[in-house]
C-alpha cells in the first residue's frame, strides 16, 4: 500500500448522518487521516469482499491499521480499535485478481461494536471520536499559529512537499483539521500517528504534534549541517584529484611538447607552402594559433586540425597545362563517340575560343538529352582532350544547400559541400567537373541547392565563392564545368539562364550498330576476360535483331548490358573448354551471325516488332517525345450516342486535353469543309481515346493527330496508311511548331511510316536528321489545317 494525500472538505452534517455499522479494510503500515486521499491496493479475499460491499453499497468503509503489519489475515483484536471512516472514490480491478481503490478521509471514529454475523468479512459498529467545542479559547489560537509557522518551516527545509501545502496549512481556521492536514503531511511512525488519530481534545493534539513539528525541524537541520560537512570533504577530494590529474597532464606535456611544436612548425610549413589566397593564408594562420594553445588530443583541436587539413589539401594554386590542340581535341572526340555531329561541333567551337583567348570563362556548357547516349563519356572526353582532371559531382536527388555550401564548423560532422571535395579530389585548380543530373535537384526546408549553384555556375562570382565550412572565398573562375541533364523543363529559369543547351539526340538503328561493334561489344570482351582466349563477332543482321527485339531506347545503355550477357554465356562456354553454344565457334572465333543465334543466347525477344497497322477510319497515328526518345502515339476516335459531347480517356494530362478539345471545337467550325451537319452531331458523343491508358501523357504536340482522327470519322474516311503527324493546333487551324522533330522522326522511320507531317516553323530542325532517315523517310511541312487535310487524306 502506498499513500497520497489531498485535502478535501468534509461538512459536520456528513459525519452526523454516518451510517454506523460499515465494513472494516485493515491497513498496513499507513494511517488514514481525514481531508486525505490514499490509494490503497488490497489482495485479501475478506478486504476484497468488503470493498466490494462498500462500493455496491453507500460507499463508506471503516479503515484501521493493523497493530502488526505481518499478520496475514487480521482479526478486530489485530487492527486499532480508532481509525476513519473513508469514502470509496474509485476501485480497479486488476490482471492478478487484486483491486485498487482510492478512499477518501471523512472522519475519526472508533469501534463500539464487532459485528458476529458477517463471515465473508468484517463489519464494525462505530461512533465518531468525540471533539473539543467549537469555542476556540487563546491557549488553542497560540498553539494553531504556533503549527502552521512550524509546519511552514518544516516544508521550508524539507524540499520535497510543495509549497502549496503549507500555504493551504495557513488557511485552515479549524483546530482539529489543521492537526489532520499536518499529520497527514509529516513522515512518522505508524504508532505516533495512531496517538495523534486517538486523542480527542484538540489542545492536546495540536500541542503533541507542535513536539513532534520541532522534533523533526531538528533533524532537518542536522541533516543539512552532516550534508554540508560531506560535501565540503568530497569537494576537497575532487580538488585533489584534479589537481593531480592537471600535475599528470603538465608532466604528459613536457614530454611531449617538443613534437607538438615541430607538428606546429611543419603545419606553418606547409601554409606558406601552399600559396594560398591572403585570406585564407590568415585564416589558415589565425586557427594555427589557436592549434598551439590547445591541448593536443582535445576536440576543440581535433576540429581546428581538421580544417588546417582541408586548407592545406585544395589545390590552391597547382594547375595542369591546358592541351588546347584542336586536331587532337577533334580526334579524341571522334575515338571515343560515334555521331553526335553537332555537339562535337559546338565543343571544338568552344575550344578554339579559349585557345585564341587564353582564357577559359565563358558559357557553362550543358548537354540535354535521353538517358544512355553518352552525355557522361563525352564530358570524360572532353577532360581528356584538354589533358585536365576529371571529377563528377551527381546532383540526382539532392535537396540540401548544404551539399553544395558546405556545412558550419559550428555543427557536429562538418563537411565541405560537393563543389571543394571535388576540387580536393581533382588535386588541380583547373579540372573538368561534370554536374550530373541537374535537372534532378529538388529543394525543401533546408534550402535551394539550384540556387547555390548559380555562385558556383556564375563567371562573375565563383572567382570567390565562399564554401561555409571553409569561410573563406576560393577561385573556382578556372574550372571547366559541364552540366547534363534529361530535360530542361525542370531546371529553375536562373539557373537555366548560366546555362548553354547542347541538344544530344537519340541514335538510328544504324548508328546504333556502329557504336555497339566499335566500342560496345571490344569493351565487353575486354571485361570479362574473352578478349585473350578467343574472338567474338557480331553480325549487323544479329546486332539489328538485338536493337531492335531486346532493347527499346533513345541510347545504348540497355544495348550495352544486351551484349554484356551475350559475351557472359560464351566466357561461360569456353571456361566449360569450348561446349558449343549458339554461336558458330570455330578455332576460338565466336561468331554471332543471326537472329536465331541471339535468340539462342537471350530467349524470347522483349518486345516483338510488328508491322504498323494502317491508319483507319477514326484512327490517325501521331507523334511524342518522352525522355527516352520518340514514340508512335495511336489516336482512336470512336462514335456513340449521345448529346453532341466529346469524351477523353487514356490518361491525357491537361495540356493534351486542351489540344483535344482544340481539335473538337475546329472540326466543328469548319463543319461547311467537312460536310458536317451539327445537328446531327448533337445527337451523338465522340469518344476520344489514346492507346495504353494507364501510362501518363501530356505534351503539346498532339493536337493536329487528333484534329485528323475527329475528321476522318466525321466525313468517314481513312487517313493514308503510313502516315504520322505532330504539331499543335489553334481554333483557327494554324499548325504551331513543337519540340523533338529528330526524335520524332527517328522513331517514325524505326516504325517503318513513309510520310511524315511537321509544322512548317520547324522546317530548320529537318537539317539535323541522319542521312539515312532523309533517304527514306519523306516529310511534309503544314502550317495550316488546310494542308493537313490535303496531305492526310486521298
Amino acid at each position: 500500500m502506498g499513500s497520497a494525500e489531498t485535502q478535501v472538505d468534509i461538512t459536520a452534517e456528513q459525519e452526523k448522518t454516518a451510517d454506523c455499522r460499515l465494513p472494516l479494510l485493515p491497513l498496513r503500515d499507513v494511517v488514514l487521516f481525514p481531508y486525505m486521499v490514499l490509494p490503497v491496493a488490497v489482495g485479501r479475499e475478506r478486504s476484497i469482499k468488503a470493498l466490494e460491499t462498500a462500493a455496491a453499497g453507500d460507499r463508506r468503509i471503516f479503515l484501521a491499521t493493523q497493530k502488526n503489519p505481518q499478520v496475514e489475515d487480521p482479526d478486530t483484536d489485530d487492527v486499532f480499535a480508532a481509525g476513519t471512516v473513508g469514502e470509496i472514490v474509485q476501485v480497479f480491478k486488476l490482471p492478478d485478481g487484486s483491486v485498487k481503490t482510492f478512499v477518501q478521509g471523512l472522519w475519526r471514529a472508533r469501534v463500539i461494536n464487532v459485528n458476529t454475523e458477517a463471515k465473508d468479512f468484517i463489519t464494525v459498529d462505530v461512533e465518531p471520536i468525540k471533539k473539543d467545542p467549537d469555542i476556540i479559547t487563546p491557549e488553542t489560537e497560540a498553539l494553531m499559529r504556533q503549527a502552521r509557522q512550524a509546519f511552514s518551516q518544516y516544508v521550508q527545509l524539507n524540499g520535497r512537499l510543495p509549497s502549496e501545502t503549507a500555504n493551504l496549512a495557513l488557511g485552515i481556521e479549524e483546530p482539529d483539521k489543521l492537526a489532520d492536514v499536518i499529520c497527514a503531511n509529516l513522515p512518522l511512525k505508524v504508532k505516533e500517528k495512531q496517538q495523534l488519530l486517538e486523542m480527542p481534545v484538540s489542545a492536546e493534539r495540536l500541542e503533541n504534534l507542535l513536539a513532534v513539528l520541532l522534533r523533526e525541524i531538528e533533524l532537518l537541520n542536522l541533516e543539512k549541517k552532516i550534508q554540508a560537512r560531506v560535501r565540503g570533504q568530497i569537494e576537497k577530494s575532487q580538488k585533489e584529484y584534479v589537481l593531480n590529474e592537471q600535475m599528470k597532464a603538465i608532466q604528459k606535456e613536457l614530454r611531449t611538447r617538443d613534437d607538438h611544436a615541430k607538428e606546429m612548425e611543419e603545419l606553418k610549413a606547409k601554409i606558406k607552402k601552399a600559396a594560398m589566397s591572403e585570406e585564407a593564408d590568415q585564416a589558415a594562420m589565425k586557427e594555427l594559433g589557436r592549434l598551439e594553445k590547445m591541448a593536443p588530443y582535445s576536440p576543440e583541436a581535433t576540429v581546428a586540425r581538421s580544417y588546417l587539413d582541408w586548407m592545406l589539401s585544395l589545390p590552391w594554386s597547382v594547375a595542369s597545362e591546358d592541351q588546347l590542340d584542336l586536331d587532337k581535341a577533334e580526334e579524341t572526340l571522334d575515338a571515343d563517340h560515334h555521331s553526335m555531329k553537332k555537339p562535337k561541333e559546338r565543343i571544338l567551337e568552344y575550344l578554339a575560343v579559349c585557345a585564341l583567348k587564353k582564357d577559359m570563362r565563358g558559357p557553362i556548357l550543358c548537354l540535354v538529352g535521353p538517358p544512355g547516349v553518352g552525355k557522361t563519356s563525352l564530358a570524360r572526353s572532353i577532360a581528356k582532350a584538354l589533358n585536365r582532371n576529371f571529377a563528377r559531382i551527381t546532383l540526382g536527388g539532392v535537396r540540401d544547400e548544404s551539399e553544395i555550401r558546405g556545412h558550419r564548423r559550428t555543427y557536429i560532422g562538418a563537411l565541405p559541400g560537393r563543389i571543394i571535395q571535388q576540387m580536393r579530389r581533382a588535386k588541380t585548380k583547373n579540372p573538368v567537373i561534370l554536374l550530373d543530373e541537374i535537372d534532378k535537384m529538388g529543394s525543401d526546408w533546408r534550402g535551394d541547392p539550384a540556387a547555390a549553384l548559380l555562385e558556383v555556375l556564375d563567371p562573375e562570382q565563383n572567382k570567390n565563392f565562399v564554401d561555409h565550412y571553409l569561410d573563406v572565398g576560393f577561385d573556382l573562375s578556372s574550372v571547366f564545368f559541364i552540366a547534363t541533364a534529361n530535360t530542361t523543363h525542370t531546371i529553375p529559369v536562373t539557373l537555366l539562364d548560366r546555362l548553354e543547351m547542347i541538344d544530344i539526340s537519340g541514335y538510328t538503328l544504324m548508328e546504333k550498330t556502329e557504336i555497339a561493334k566499335k566500342y560496345l561489344v571490344p569493351k565487353q570482351v575486354k571485361e570479362h576476360g574473352v578478349e585473350d582466349r578467343a574472338e567474338v563477332k557480331f553480325s549487323d543482321k544479329a546486332l539489328a535483331s538485338l536493337i531492335e527485339s531486346f532493347t527499346r531506347e533513345s541510347g545504348v545503355r540497355q544495348l550495352d548490358r544486351e551484349i554484356a550477357s551475350v559475351v557472359r554465356k560464351i566466357a561461360k562456354e569456353i571456361a566449360h573448354g569450348g561446349v558449343k553454344g549458339p554461336a558458330k565457334a570455330d578455332k576460338g572465333v565466336y561468331d554471332v551471325a543471326t537472329a536465331k543465334d541471339v535468340e539462342g543466347y537471350l530467349g524470347v525477344p522483349k518486345f516483338k516488332k510488328e508491322a504498323t497497322a494502317p491508319n483507319d477510319v477514326g484512327v490517325a497515328t501521331g507523334l511524342a517525345w518522352t525522355q527516352h526518345g520518340g514514340e508512335m502515339l495511336s489516336i482512336e476516335v470512336a462514335k456513340v450516342p449521345g448529346k453532341g459531347e466529346l469524351k477523353l480517356t487514356g490518361q491525357l494530362g491537361s495540356t493534351m486535353q486542351e489540344s483535344a478539345h482544340a481539335a473538337f471545337t475546329y472540326v466543328k467550325s469548319a463543319s461547311k469543309k467537312f460536310k458536317l451537319d451539327l445537328e446531327d452531331l448533337k445527337k451523338y458523343d465522340l469518344h476520344l481515346h489514346v492507346p495504353e491508358g494507364a501510362i501518363p501523357k501530356d505534351g503539346p504536340s498532339a493536337g493536329v493527330a487528333m484534329a485528323v482522327a475527329l475528321a476522318s470519322l466525321l466525313m468517314d474516311k481513312a487517313p493514308k496508311a503510313k502516315l504520322a503527324m505532330t504539331g499543335e493546333i489553334t481554333l483557327k487551324g494554324r499548325v504551331l511548331p513543337v519540340g523533338g522533330i529528330r526524335e520524332k522522326l527517328i522513331a517514325a522511320h524505326r516504325e517503318g511510316m513513309d510520310l511524315v507531317l511537321v509544322p512548317a516553323a520547324n522546317k530548320r530542325d529537318l537539317d539535323e536528321l541522319p542521312d539515312e532517315v532523309k533517304k527514306t523517310l519523306k516529310v511534309a511541312t503544314v502550317a495550316q489545317m488546310d494542308d493537313v487535310l490535303k496531305a492526310a487524306f486521298r
